[in-house]
C-alpha cells in the first residue's frame, strides 16, 4: 500500500478522520518551506497538500493565487518544489505528501521524468487539476507503478456517470470540492455536501476529503462528521500571509492543532 493508503487504513481503525493542511512551496520563503511542513506534522496534520506554484491558475481563488506568486518572485519551480520535499524526508518518512498543481510544470518536465523524480523525492500523491482522466490514464499508471497515487476532484456538478470515469483513474482519496467556485470562495452547506458525499461513497470505496469552504473549528468538525478528511487550503494561506517571517511556523501550528483538536470532537 501507497503512504497515502496506510494512513487512511491506520485512521480508520481508531475511529478518526484525516486533517489535510495545504500550503504552497516557496512561500513565504522556500527557506522556511521544510519547518513549515515539520510544524504542520507536529500539530497533528495527517496528511499535507502541497502547492506547486503556478502562474496560471484555474481551480484556485484570490488567497492562494498570491502565495504562488509570492513563490514565484523566489523562481519556485516544480524541480524546487521536489528538492524541498526529499529536504523534508530526511527526518519524516511517514507522512504523506500530496502535491497540487497543473499540467504545464509536468508537461514541461516530461511525464516520465516527473513520475521518476515524484518517486525519489518521495510524493505520495499528485493533483493535477487540468489533467482530465480520459487524457492521463498513461500517467496515472506511470504514478502507480511508482506507488504514487493519482488524486482526482469532485465537484458538486459532476454527475454519477463522471464520478465513475473518475474513481477508476483515483486512488488514495477522492477531493470532493465542496462548493462551485475556486478555493476559499464562499461558505459551504454542510447539509448539501452531506448528501453529495453520500452518493459518492455508492460509487466507491476510496476515503472522502472535503476541501474548499473549510474556514474555521467548527465548519472542520462539521466536515469531520461527513467527511473521511478535512482539507483546509485558503485559511491555512491566510495565516502564512498574515504572518511574519519569524512567527510563521509557530502560527501555522496553532491554527493546525484548534483544527485537530476540533476534527478530533
Amino acid at each position: 500500500m501507497s503512504r497515502i493508503q496506510t494512513t487512511f487504513a491506520t485512521l480508520k481503525l481508531s475511529g478518526k478522520k484525516a486533517l489535510i493542511p495545504f500550503i504552497t512551496a516557496g512561500d513565504p520563503h522556500p527557506e522556511q518551506t521544510v519547518d513549515m511542513l515539520h510544524g504542520l506534522v507536529k500539530a497533528g496534520a495527517d496528511l499535507i497538500e502541497l502547492g506547486v506554484p503556478f502562474s496560471d491558475p484555474m481551480a484556485d481563488g484570490p488567497v492562494i493565487q498570491r502565495a504562488s506568486e509570492r513563490a514565484l518572485v523566489h523562481k519556485v519551480g516544480l524541480r524546487n518544489v521536489l528538492s524541498l520535499v526529499k529536504e523534508f524526508r530526511q527526518q519524516d518518512n511517514k507522512t504523506p505528501i500530496v502535491l497540487m498543481g497543473y499540467a504545464n510544470p509536468i508537461e514541461a518536465m516530461g511525464v516520465e521524468k516527473f513520475a521518476d523524480a515524484a518517486k525519489d523525492a518521495g510524493i505520495d500523491g499528485v493533483l493535477t487539476v487540468d489533467y482530465p482522466p480520459e487524457e492521463s490514464t498513461a500517467f496515472n499508471a506511470m504514478l502507480k507503478a511508482r506507488d504514487i497515487d493519482p488524486v482526482f476532484l469532485l465537484s458538486p456538478t459532476t454527475d454519477a456517470a463522471r464520478v465513475d470515469v473518475i474513481v477508476n483513474q483515483a486512488s488514495g482519496f477522492i477531493y470532493y470540492v465542496s462548493l462551485k467556485g475556486v478555493t476559499g470562495s464562499k461558505n459551504l452547506d454542510v447539509v448539501e455536501v452531506a448528501e453529495r458525499v453520500a452518493a459518492i461513497r455508492s460509487q466507491t470505496n476510496l476515503p472522502i476529503g472535503v476541501g474548499f469552504g473549510v474556514r474555521d473549528a467548527e465548519t472542520a468538525k462539521a466536515v469531520a462528521g461527513i467527511a473521511d478528511a478535512v482539507v483546509v487550503g485558503s485559511r491555512m494561506v491566510q495565516e502564512v500571509e498574515k504572518s511574519t517571517a519569524s512567527n510563521v511556523v509557530e502560527n501555522l501550528m496553532s491554527l493546525t492543532a484548534e483544527l485537530r483538536a476540533a476534527i478530533d470532537a
